[in-house]
């Protein structure tokens, strides 16, 4: 056997939210391969698996995961012309910038965004405008209950906002990504990065103990479409308001259960102030969406993933 299963694993390192118990059994995977060989390995012991990347946009539950993570890491890909083919794995900042030296940009306003290429496609990650499937021409997945292989054209991959066909069937996982990029000067390229990187620290909260954003915006009616335009002095986009605005106009920013904030820069950022546990994360969400209803009879739904 090529990959090493490790037993016992804590799984809070592992995640930007530094939260959960530990995996029954972990295994680090650079290759299509190698994940069909774990999950055989899956199979022969009988015992369910959870694919791990990056490691953000996810809640651990505290009290661990009877269950074999397999974990995507490396960063691999290849370049022809304008086209990048990506290992699913692959740190998305990381590309963006080794990209970048390589005369090949457009996608600047995507740096920042925490976690990998897979998990921006899945959830079809997006700032500032821009999104995920903008740049995206292909998705290699691999299907784990019959080990079919297939290539997802950008259409069939049913990308709308934070969401893709790959979030509604789990079962397919993604392996490589064929991203089109257009020419750029790096030097510019490089400043933008770097401008859209600051820009995310003055908006949102960067190198905290967090998932990224816990909800999603919301499409709401249009008077609170409207009082968010006069107040914030900007449109709405596709009928949408900030979840952070509504929390914060639902009194909720600064809420606190143990050592779980609804931050006060970002109260969509749930913050891990130190020895916040998966419950009292569930509990202040939920203390928010009760909030939140109460006040605008909206419903926020999660954005970040809440593992069982």
């Amino acid at each position: 056997m090529s990959i090493r299963i490790k037993e016992n694993v804590p799984l809070a390192p592992a995640t930007t939210f530094e939260i959960g118990g530990t995996a029954r059994y972990l295994v680090d995977v650079r290759s299509e391969s190698e994940i069909e060989e774990a999950l055989e390995w899956a199979r022969e012991k009988k015992i369910t698996f959870v694919v791990l990347s990056g490691g953000s946009n996810v809640l651990v539950p505290d009290g661990g995961m009877e269950a074999l993570v397999v974990r995507l890491v490396g960063n691999l890909w290849g370049v022809s012309g304008s086209e990048v083919n990506t290992w699913a794995g692959s740190n998305l900042l990381l590309l963006i910038r080794a990209m970048a030296a390589q005369h090949l940009g457009g996608w600047e306003k995507l740096a920042g965004i925490p976690g990998t290429v897979g998990g921006a496609v899945r959830g079809n990650a997006g700032a500032f405008g821009p999104e995920t499937k903008d740049f995206v021409t292909s998705v290699r997945v691999l299907n784990s209950k019959d080990g079919a292989v297939r290539e997802f054209t950008n259409p069939e991959c049913n990308f709308s906002y934070r969401h893709s066909f790959f979030k509604d069937h789990p079962e397919w996982i993604i392996t490589r990504v064929l991203l089109r990029l257009k020419s750029v000067s790096p030097e510019e390229s490089a400043r933008l990065i770097e401008e859209t990187i600051l820009e995310r620290e003055k908006r949102h909260l960067q190198n905290v103990r967090a998932a990224g954003s816990f909800f999603m915006n919301p499409v709401v009616p249009r008077e609170i479409q409207e009082l968010f335009e006069k107040e914030k002095g900007m449109k709405s986009r596709e009928g949408r308001v900030p979840a952070g605005w509504l929390i914060e106009k639902a009194g909720m920013k600064g809420a606190t259960v143990g050592g779980a904030i609804a931050s006060l820069q970002h109260p969509n950022y749930l913050v891990n102030t130190g020895g916040a546990t998966a419950a009292d994360v569930l509990e202040l969400a939920q203390k928010i969406r009760d909030a939140v209803r109460a006040k605008f009879g909206i419903e926020l739904k999660e954005e970040a993933v809440v593992l069982e």
